[in-house]
This record gives structure tokens, sequence and C-alpha cells, in this order.
């Protein structure tokens, strides 16, 4: 047995493993943001579902057309909190027949809920 043998890996070795958990990392990333941003619109969808549909409970509980956000959210009210997930911004009153728009998902997206 020879005793000037030395035990670990060379530097090509490890530059190579490295390497390859760069290439990993950069066919992750994106995939993982993706989801993210379906994950945000989707919760964000829902939140318009749940508005949408408490305010058309507002119309014909008070035999109006329009309501206000502070009259839809609320221990008392018919949704009893809403959740921001992305620092989007809610319209503040919502008409009987319009779409409710929310802007600023992420800073970057708007989605509409027709009702």
């Amino acid at each position: 047995m020879n005793k000037n043998t030395s035990k670990g890996f060379t530097l090509v070795e490890i530059m190579i493993v490295v390497v390859i958990i760069g290439l990993l990392a950069a066919m992750a990333i994106p995939a993982f943001q993706k989801v993210r941003t379906s994950s945000q619109d989707k919760a964000v969808t829902n939140n318009m579902r749940q508005l949408g549909a408490a305010a058309d409970q507002y119309f014909l509980e008070n035999g109006t057309s329009t309501a206000a956000l502070t009259s839809l959210i609320g221990s008392a009210a018919y949704v009893k909190a809403l959740n921001t997930v992305a620092n989007e911004a809610y319209p503040l009153s919502y008409t009987q027949g319009n779409a409710i728009i929310v802007s600023g998902i992420s800073g970057a997206r708007t989605l509409t809920y027709l009702q």
C-alpha cells in the first residue's frame, strides 16, 4: 500500500459539482416563481369571489346597487377578514353588475373578476 496516496477531491471534481448544482438551481428557480405567481393569482381570485358574493348579498338585503368595502368586511359583516397575499389593492366600493378589478398584485399584475 502506498503511503503517499491522499484522499479527497480534486479542484476539477469540486468545480463540476458546483456547475451541476448551478444548472439545477437555474432550472428550479423559474419553475418556483411560476408556481408562486399562480398561487397568488388563485388566492386573489378567491378573495374577489368572496367579495362579489358578499356584495350580491348586501345588494339583496339592503335594496341598493352599491356597497362600500367597509360594509362587506368585518366581524359582523359578510366576509370576516380579507387577507392580502401580494400587496394587492381591492376596490373601495362595489357596484352591482360591474367587474371587480384588483391591481398591484406583487406590484405588477392586475386581475378582473366578472360577477
